[in-house]
């Protein structure tokens, strides 16, 4: 049996290797090496030393952690009450079928919705308002990036909901403890889990989005996804793209730590 299984995860091995491993230590690779393909460590010198990085670093973790708040104040409530639902699962399909739309032409339909002349000006016409810059802003770019992340957010939450006994609910009714209680004591920490997984599959994505950040920020918003993009396809200079590569690796693992699901005795 244990043969059985070995050969079972050969395939999984393989992929792990092929497209998860490899591809991270090609980047950590190119990362010390120059347009000239030289080794240096200038790339990481002029990172950590350059005010435009830095920048572009705290940029990119303060916008995820908007996208990644926004969407959990909207995905909570939004989760809680599906499972309150007789049709549930119709609710959920319907929450999930935007995902099943090409990133790209949701971005495209939010163009046409805030427009100079899109739908959302015409709809500001019919009260007398003018024609207002709402593409190419913060509140738009906000708008759709937590669009596009909440199912994701939603999913995990609702699962961890879904799953928690109900008869720890009577119990603390019947102990006396009122709605807020309740929740505070007991349906919060118990779908915990489930709020940080959550996190981790909104909050990483977020840290390195490009598209977003040049089709609806109209790159006013710069990242480091942006910035990688840029020296990748633009500047070609890939060791750089690479050492910003490496940084968001290692601050999507620190993320992954820090919203890690603990055990019993608190070990991970």
């Amino acid at each position: 049996m244990t043969k059985v299984r070995r050969i079972y995860a050969v395939p999984y091995l393989l992929w792990l290797l092929l497209f998860v491993l490899a591809p991270v230590l090609m980047i950590v690779y190119q990362s010390f090496f120059d347009m000239n393909g030289q080794f240096t460590w200038e790339n990481y010198q002029t990172y950590f030393a350059s005010g435009k990085y830095l920048t572009m670093t705290f940029n990119s973790i303060w916008y995820a952690f908007l996208i990644t708040l926004i969407t959990l104040v909207i995905s909570y409530p939004t989760a809680y009450f599906l499972t309150k639902l007789k049709h549930r699962d119709l609710w959920l399909l319907l929450i999930i079928l935007p995902t099943w739309v090409n990133l790209l032409l949701k971005a495209y339909a939010f163009i046409g919705i805030f427009g100079i002349h899109g739908s959302l000006n015409g709809f500001l016409g019919f009260f007398g308002i003018g024609a207002k810059q709402i593409l190419f802003t913060d509140i738009s770019f906000l708008t759709v990036a937590t669009y596009i992340e909440l199912p994701f957010m939603i999913i995990p939450i609702y699962n961890a909901l879904e799953k928690m006994n109900p008869s720890l609910i009577s119990a603390s009714r019947d102990l006396g403890a009122n709605s807020f209680e309740t929740f505070r004591r007991v349906i919060f920490p118990l779908s915990l889990n489930g709020v940080k997984s959550g996190i981790q599959a909104v909050f990483i994505p977020s840290l390195s989005l490009f598209m977003l950040t040049r089709l609806i920020g109209g790159n006013r918003v710069i990242t480091l996804g942006t910035a990688i993009e840029q020296h990748f396809l633009v500047t070609q200079n890939w060791g750089m793209g690479s050492t910003i590569g490496v940084i968001l690796i290692i601050a999507m693992f620190l993320v992954m730590l820090l919203t890690g699901e603990k055990g019993k005795g608190g070990k991970k």
